[in-house]
């Protein structure tokens, strides 16, 4: 019994000092094998291992364009919008975007989303032990995700998060991810633009914590970045 006792002591020794082997030195990596191998690796969805890479700051804001748009009233905000497009409020699934093509809309659409403040960090309240104070900071960890830069639970979240977070946007070989702020609000815009079609994701939050999520797909690419700044300018929470 006592030789029983003292193998079972040795293996149980080496087990433990093998858990904290893998948490220490491949820990990161294998919860980068896990997932990719759930989500894809950075070759099959390359913004997965891209971050932003440019500030804007304060952008100008054509006023003569803002006149062109259309008011659109939805029952918790308003926004103003460009003609020819079909526009749908509706809520995050990764289905919608990747499917679009599918659905009744295959030309010009913009897919519009609006939470009030703290709707991701009361959805996701663990986040706070990690720094995570508001939707902002979420929405910036979601962006600034880096598959390869796994190293523990928390960075997988925010790489899984990233996945389902940003819509299609085809080729991701010309994808840009940049970071704005203006007067009232801020936040992060990731685009492809083409000669025949342009895609646009764009997530904000204003001074009153509000999340917003325009996601555009520009079918004639008549849109450009500070067309879109614009458009961005013109949406207020409904009173």
């Amino acid at each position: 019994m006592k030789k029983k006792l003292t193998k079972y002591f040795y293996w149980g020794i080496l087990l433990l000092l093998g858990i904290l082997f893998v948490a220490k030195f491949a820990g990161g990596r294998i919860l980068r094998f896990y997932v990719e191998s759930g989500v894809g690796d950075c070759q099959k969805i390359p913004i997965l291992c891209m971050t932003p890479r440019e500030v804007i700051d304060t952008p100008q804001i054509n006023e003569e364009y803002i006149k062109e748009l259309l008011p659109h009233s939805f029952p918790t905000f308003t926004i103003s919008l460009p003609k020819g497009f079909n526009v749908i409020q509706s809520t995050i699934k990764k289905v919608y975007f990747k499917k679009a093509h599918r659905r009744p809309y295959a030309g010009p659409v913009i897919y519009l989303l609006h939470r009030k403040q703290d709707f991701f960090i009361n959805l996701f309240p663990q986040v706070d032990k990690q720094g995570v104070k508001d939707d902002y900071d979420f929405i910036k960890r979601t962006m600034f995700a880096n598959l390869k830069e796994i190293n523990n639970l928390t960075d997988a979240f925010f790489v899984i998060m990233k996945s389902i977070f940003i819509p299609d946007l085809k080729s991701h070989t010309n994808v840009k991810m940049i970071q704005f702020s203006m007067p009232d609000r801020r936040g992060f815009i990731n685009y492809n633009l083409t000669n025949k079609e342009s895609y646009y994701d764009c997530n904000v939050i204003d001074s009153a914590g509000d999340f917003y999520k325009i996601y555009i797909k520009d079918k004639d690419s008549d849109l450009d970045l500070y067309k879109l700044f614009a458009i961005i300018s013109t949406f207020n929470p409904s009173r």
